[in-house]
């Protein structure tokens, strides 16, 4: 499985809907299941973003299609970001030591 950060911008709609029924953020969690993508870690914030969220999913279409399945409800605009463990990426790194 890949991991994706999801950075996520409530629309007005969205957040009257969480203000009215703050659950629903667990249930789209549970959709984002059915869909094919798993949720490891979410987190509410300040700033130009609502949500941050750590996902898995199999491949950048899986997410792609999330992504715009979600935004077409009008609630909510995402920034997804594929993510690479460090630890991924020096073992990468050293693998290809010779290329440089």
């Amino acid at each position: 499985m890949a991991t994706f950060i999801l950075l996520s911008k409530l629309t007005d709609e969205g957040a009257q809907t969480i203000s009215e029924e703050p659950e629903r953020i667990l249930a789209v969690n549970k959709e984002l299941d059915r869909m094919g993508v798993h949720v490891v870690s979410q987190w509410a914030v300040l700033g130009p973003y609502d949500f941050v969220n750590v996902v898995e999913a199999p491949d950048t279409v899986t997410i792609a299609r999330v992504s715009a399945s979600l935004a077409s409800r009008g609630t909510v605009r995402i920034l997804s970001l594929p993510a690479v463990s460090v630890e991924d990426l020096i073992a990468d790194m050293k693998k290809h030591e010779v290329e440089r």
